[in-house]
């Protein structure tokens, strides 16, 4: 009987064959762990991404055309307000004064204060009129004596001269009444746009609303000083709202007036706003190399706010139907991973975020598994 024990395996050689079965097991087990996906016929839409704040509309910075010491602010934020309505005054004495002076000049030039100077130059053409009147009538008188060889020619001559100074006489008087009117017409409307100059000046210590809307917000308060370029107040319209956001350089051009935009706000989770496309900016911000598009929305939500910040999808295509499987799927843009180990080449068409379209290569029967990380 042979008592002699088996030679041990050597560790050194046992090592590599568990291993390798450790690796075809986890190999195995990946493998049934690993995520199968089949291709799904669906709508899928190419969309460019935007960010962007919310602005009101006609929204703008009021500044006031003086400069000053703020005497009082007539408003407070959040007020509604009419187009001219009061904001805040400037104080300033010397406007009110020369309002005051151009009044007073006004109503002395006026021609109701000047009819006493209309009517003794009425008068005095009256007056010529009548002496006229009596000197011609002298001169017909005369005219027929000496027809009759009645009376002298030096007479004749003489009513004569009298009728021609009569009439030289009239009609200066007229015209200086014509001259008189139009110095007074000028003087007054000379001193009625004095006053509207006046008027002008000193409503320009008064900053008033160009719009009708809302007071978004208030920059600086009575007793401050300010400057004409020194911004007092934010205001808009609280109605309407208007989309402000970022558009790359790289997909400025694809985007149309007009095209629709799908408006996410932290404000409202959960929800989608549609918009339009209304305006592109023709200038690159060259510092962040965007371009500014506007956007106006087609169901607005009911409450909103200046600069409240969105997210946007500015949607380019549409495909109403089309056979989508998931972007993480691809390998190089052009190259899929079946369930079975095999590579497919497919060519893609739309892509969204998430999913992308499959033009060919793909039937939706086909199973796919996820490359490796």
């Amino acid at each position: 009987m042979n008592l002699t024990r088996p030679p041990m395996p050597c560790p050194l050689a046992v090592r590599p064959r568990l291993w390798l079965l450790a690796s075809l097991a986890c190999l195995a087990g990946c493998r049934e762990k690993a995520e199968r996906v089949k291709p799904v016929w669906s709508a899928i839409s190419e969309s460019v991404y935007a960010a962007g704040t919310v602005k009101s509309g006609r929204q703008y910075q009021a500044f006031a055309s003086v400069g000053g010491i703020i005497q009082a602010v007539l408003v407070r934020e959040g007020d509604s307000v009419r187009v001219g309505t009061p904001l805040l005054a400037i104080a300033s004495d010397v406007p009110q004064l020369n309002q005051d002076n151009a009044a007073l000049a006004a109503r002395h030039a006026a021609l109701a204060a000047n009819q006493s100077q209309l009517q003794e130059a009425r008068q005095r053409i009256a007056l010529q009129r009548r002496a006229l009147l009596n000197d011609q009538l002298q001169l017909s008188r005369q005219r027929r004596l000496w027809q009759q060889a009645i009376g002298t020619k030096q007479a004749l001559e003489q009513r004569e001269l009298a009728y021609a100074s009569s009439k030289t006489a009239y009609e200066a008087a007229v015209l200086s009444y014509q001259t008189l009117r139009k110095q007074l017409d000028f003087a007054a409307a000379q001193a009625r746009n004095n006053l509207r100059i006046a008027r002008q000046q000193a409503g320009d210590f008064v900053l008033r609303s160009k719009v009708a809307g809302r007071v978004y917000q208030l920059y600086r308060e009575a007793g401050e000083a300010v400057t004409p370029q020194t911004p007092l107040a934010l205001l808009g319209d609280a109605r309407h709202f208007v989309l402000d956001m970022q558009v790359d350089e790289s997909d400025i051009v694809r985007i149309r007036p007009g095209q629709r935009v799908l408006v996410t706000l932290d404000s409202y989770p959960g929800q989608v706003f549609p918009a339009r496309v209304t305006t592109i900016s023709p200038m690159m911000n060259p510092g962040s190399r965007t371009f500014q598009v506007e956007a106006a929305f087609v169901r607005q939500p009911p409450v909103l706010y200046p600069f409240v910040s969105f997210e946007a999808n500015i949607v380019l295509r549409t495909q109403p139907r089309a056979l989508l499987i998931p972007r993480r799927l691809l390998v190089n843009d052009s190259t899929v991973l079946k369930s079975n180990g095999e590579p497919a080449r497919v060519r893609t068409g739309l892509r969204d975020y998430q999913m992308v379209e499959i033009l060919s290569g793909l039937t939706s029967n086909d199973e796919l598994t996820a490359p490796a990380q």
